[in-house]
């Protein structure tokens, strides 16, 4: 895709607002979650769950405030963006929901801590809290063209944001959170929307020097050695945030950025092979030496490698969730009426999608994961019809970042890939992760209102007006 240098992000056709189409499907994704709800709660009890009534109605205010704010302060904005990530963030709560019935994790909640508290209500605090985050973005930022005053100020805060977690102990091996007594957030979560906006502005500033100034090898145009500085800077400190964080997850998604963006701000395939053969170099590098990492990529090489002998590692979990898929079949066992709760802990955070795949089937599988495409289809959308070059960039960072992290967690649930620890946006249980995604979706939302919004009335020209006639 190549960048225009046209700097103006007022559309020339009058575009229509269709707000009420996004009603309509919000009206639809709600009623989709309430269902499954509903369907859940017949599965286990027999009967409709008793808190249908007030999950539907928190489910429609949420959704509702947020269509009501789309339509005062950005009316022009895409109409599937909110709905899609509302469908997502009902059916997360429902699947939630859904294991916390499951007496296997209750017991095995008491056996570690002591008590158990069911994780549904505080997810939908949680949603509700995103959802906030969702309206204050749209109401403060007014135009995303803003954020490129803050590039640099981008690159410091998701520096700081990443760099924080070391020095905090490390949960299930990786030091990915930060604990302040009961609270604890997950600042790599935060940390891609400032990657994206340094990346931006950072690109559309250098991307004249990286794209032209460059030899022909073989077919591909090799970058000059002063311009493999960016990279190299970026490559070293995913390194480096793998080997103190043991953090494959955001790793592969700092680096891999960085590489989506650069490739569309240069269209240089040069850089996709570079990025390619430097992430593969570190990777194994890494995994050579650092114990957690290893441990990461031997449960991915043979999962089941000590299976079923009381382990509750990494091997177990992606053995447990590999079956969960086995015995999904095409169409499932139905929800609330499958057995992913043997995965044991994170079965509703990393492993979520294990329940999507055993209960609803390849082809609940493929439906969930047409949504996550589609939010990707309409940020790679927005991304074409902006008309400047930093929209352009950042609506392609967030909708990568989005695409990327989907990857990732489904790819080591899968065991395409080594398992990473990061979360499925919307659908697992955690507050950083719905708050960051919330926040994502509302900038690509003003991003799109700017692009679609029709141009002003021209102003009235001196030389339109009528000739006067003199008669001698």
């Amino acid at each position: 895709m190549s960048v225009v240098t046209n700097t103006t992000t007022i559309g020339a056709i009058d575009a229509p607002s269709r707000r009420n189409t996004e009603l309509m499907m919000m009206v639809f994704a709600v009623a989709i979650s309430v269902f499954a709800y509903a369907n859940v709660g017949l599965a286990i009890d027999g009967k409709l769950p008793s808190g249908m009534l007030g999950y539907g109605a928190g489910l429609v205010l949420l959704g509702g405030v947020a269509h009501l704010v789309v339509r005062k302060f950005a009316p022009y904005a895409d109409p599937l963006l909110l709905p899609l990530a509302t469908l997502l963030n009902g059916l997360g709560l429902v699947l939630i929901w859904r294991l916390d019935q499951s007496q296997r994790l209750i017991q095995d909640a008491e056996r570690r801590w002591g008590s158990y508290s069911p994780d549904a209500p505080k997810q939908l605090l949680y949603s509700a809290i995103g959802v906030a985050f969702f309206v204050a973005v749209l109401m403060v930022l007014k135009d995303h063209r803003v954020l490129q005053r803050y590039t640099y100020i981008s690159m410091v805060v998701a520096l700081i944001l990443l760099i924080t977690p070391i020095f905090f102990p490390a949960v299930n091996g990786a030091k990915i959170w930060i604990s302040l007594g009961p609270f604890s957030i997950q600042p790599g979560e935060f940390a891609k929307i400032f990657i994206a906006i340094f990346f931006s502005g950072y690109l559309m500033v250098k991307r004249d020097a990286l794209a032209l100034a460059s030899r022909r090898f073989m077919g591909m145009y090799l970058p000059r050695g002063r311009d493999l500085g960016p990279i190299l800077t970026i490559w070293a400190l995913s390194i480096l945030i793998l080997v103190f964080e043991t953090d494959l997850g955001t790793s592969l998604l700092f680096f891999g950025l960085f590489i989506v963006m650069l490739y569309v701000a240069t269209e240089r395939t040069s850089w996709i092979v570079f990025g390619l053969l430097m992430s593969g170099a570190g990777a194994v590098g890494v995994a050579t030496f650092e114990p957690h990492v290893q441990q990461r990529v031997d449960a991915w090489m043979d999962p089941f490698k000590g299976f079923g002998q009381g382990g509750a590692g990494a091997s177990e979990q992606i053995a447990q969730s590999l079956m969960s898929f086995g015995s999904g079949g095409t169409l499932g066992t139905g929800l609330g009426q499958g057995h992913s709760d043997l995965i044991m802990f994170a079965a509703n955070a990393d492993f979520i999608l294990s329940t999507v795949g055993e209960e609803l089937g390849l082809a609940g599988m493929m439906a969930v994961l047409l949504v996550y495409g589609l939010i990707v289809e309409r940020g790679i959308r927005t991304a074409l019809a902006a008309r400047d070059p930093f929209g352009k960039l950042l609506a392609v960072g967030l909708s990568g970042a989005f695409a990327i992290q989907v990857f990732v967690v489904a790819g080591g649930v899968m065991g395409l890939i080594p398992l990473s620890g990061m979360t499925m946006p919307f659908l697992a249980y955690g507050g950083s992760s719905v708050l960051a995604n919330w926040a994502l979706i509302a900038i690509l939302i003003r991003i799109s209102d700017t692009a679609r919004r029709p141009a002003p009335a021209p102003a009235p020209s001196p030389d339109a007006e009528m000739t006067q006639v003199v008669r001698p």
